[in-house]
């Protein structure tokens, strides 16, 4: 396809994040501005053959398709008051890639709509490298025309790209939901290592067997969203009560390596709740039921 058949896009917030996302759409021949706060980080990009927009209400006014990567909404809507107060943001089709909460999103959306824009939020789920590959996934929500017109050039960000639907929340819902994941995941590996290495071993020899515990781990998530959307936690493979005898054995190996594992305490406690509601025979996935809280009376 023609250089000039293809989307212009304007891309602010040049973190590693948003280069690679400037990046991927330059390679990809769009004709790509891009505007950070720190100009040093644009030169890059300008090698690739994007332009560098010396105000961010010329970077606004470039493109039909604004991308946004900063930190927060918060940061988003900082960057882009001085477009919004030249009116540059009215017509204009805006997706942002942050982090935050479901309400910042209604909120960014509220903001950008009362300015004219259309609002689509995003998240892109994997690391700057796997930026473009086929199969890195970004999920979007908010309005559909957006993600409608735009898609084959959303795509060039990653193959596996999706609208969750309507609401401007469910991508920032999405996001923090399935993040949830990372750092308990992360600081059990911490802590593996860190036994390990009280071996005298390499925390490098863990890794494949590691890899193929996540692999295990991955193999369960349907099976146990299907048992906390139907109530049902009957079907005890791993049971409450499995887990609540391993909190022992986490103890003894803290004490013979001497590794802090105070961060599991809250986990235990959550274990014993949940023998102590009744769900000690009942799979772990019980555990989201202890989780909900009681809903507040109006």
């Amino acid at each position: 396809m023609a250089r000039n058949a293809l989307t212009p896009v304007t891309v602010v917030g040049l973190g590693s994040m948003g280069r690679a996302l400037a990046g991927a759409f330059a390679d990809a021949g769009h004709p790509t501005t891009v505007w950070n706060r720190t100009p040093a980080k644009a030169a890059p990009l300008v090698a690739k053959g994007a332009v560098h927009a010396r105000t961010v209400e010329a970077a606004v006014e470039a493109s039909p398709l604004i991308i946004t990567c900063l930190t927060t909404f918060e940061d988003t809507r900082s960057a882009l008051e001085p477009a919004a107060a030249a009116a540059a943001l009215s017509g204009r089709a805006l997706v942002t890639l942050n982090s935050g909460s479901p309400a910042g999103a209604r909120a960014m959306a509220a903001w950008m709509t009362g300015r004219g824009a259309r609002f689509l939020a995003g998240a892109v789920k994997n690391v700057p490298e796997a930026v473009g590959e086929p199969g890195t996934l970004l999920y979007y929500s908010g309005d559909r025309t957006v993600f409608d017109e735009h898609e084959t050039t959303l795509k060039v960000l990653g193959g596996d790209t999706v609208h969750l639907g309507h609401e401007t929340d469910l991508a920032a819902l999405y996001e923090m939901a399935v993040g949830a994941m990372l750092l308990p995941a992360l600081v059990g590996f911490f802590q593996g290592a860190a036994a390990v290495q009280a071996r005298g071993l390499e925390a490098g020899g863990m890794v494949r067997f590691a890899e193929k515990w996540l692999d295990m781990i991955k193999s369960l998530l349907p099976v146990y969203a299907a048992e906390i959307d139907s109530g049902d936690y009957t079907d005890a493979a791993s049971s409450v009560n499995l887990f609540l005898a391993g909190s022992a054995h986490d103890m003894e190996l803290a004490k013979e390596t001497n590794v802090d594992v105070a961060w599991l305490a809250p986990l235990h406690d959550l274990v014993e709740r949940a023998a102590a509601a009744g769900h000690g025979d009942h799979s772990i996935s019980a555990l989201t039921e202890v989780l909900r809280k009681p809903a507040q009376k109006a």
